[in-house]
């Protein structure tokens, strides 16, 4: 078997991820294959974990933002006093809760919003 620098942290028969639960052994919890803890003694080890390999493991797909027409409203601006802004909602809080409505001054930009 070909040895790599990470090969030290699995199970030389079935690929497992050793456990260590004695000073002596590492211990695969599938096959229960044992190896001698100073193959394992003092070696670093560091993981580097995407939130996208998370999701692949758990099945879950990735949401996309979803551009939004924006809609016109008489609404008074709070800074300019303009009487037109663009508006969006979102559910912002959990489902039995009203969405949010968010307003954008047509005028100055002004952004406020309501729940």
């Amino acid at each position: 078997m070909a040895s790599s620098r990470l090969d030290f942290l699995f199970c030389h028969l079935c690929g497992t991820m050793l456990t260590v639960p004695s000073t002596d052994y590492a211990l695969c919890p599938l096959c229960k294959t044992r190896r001698d803890i100073q193959d394992i003694r003092d070696k670093e080890l560091s993981y580097t974990i995407y939130a996208e390999d998370i999701r692949r493991a758990l099945g879950m797909e990735i949401i996309e933002e979803q551009k939004v027409q924006l809609s016109k409203v008489n609404k008074k601006c709070e800074k300019c006093g303009h009487d037109e802004a663009n508006f969006y909602t979102r559910q912002m809080r959990s489902a039995d809760e009203g969405q949010t409505t968010f307003y954008t001054c047509t005028r100055c930009g002004h952004q406020s919003q309501e729940n």
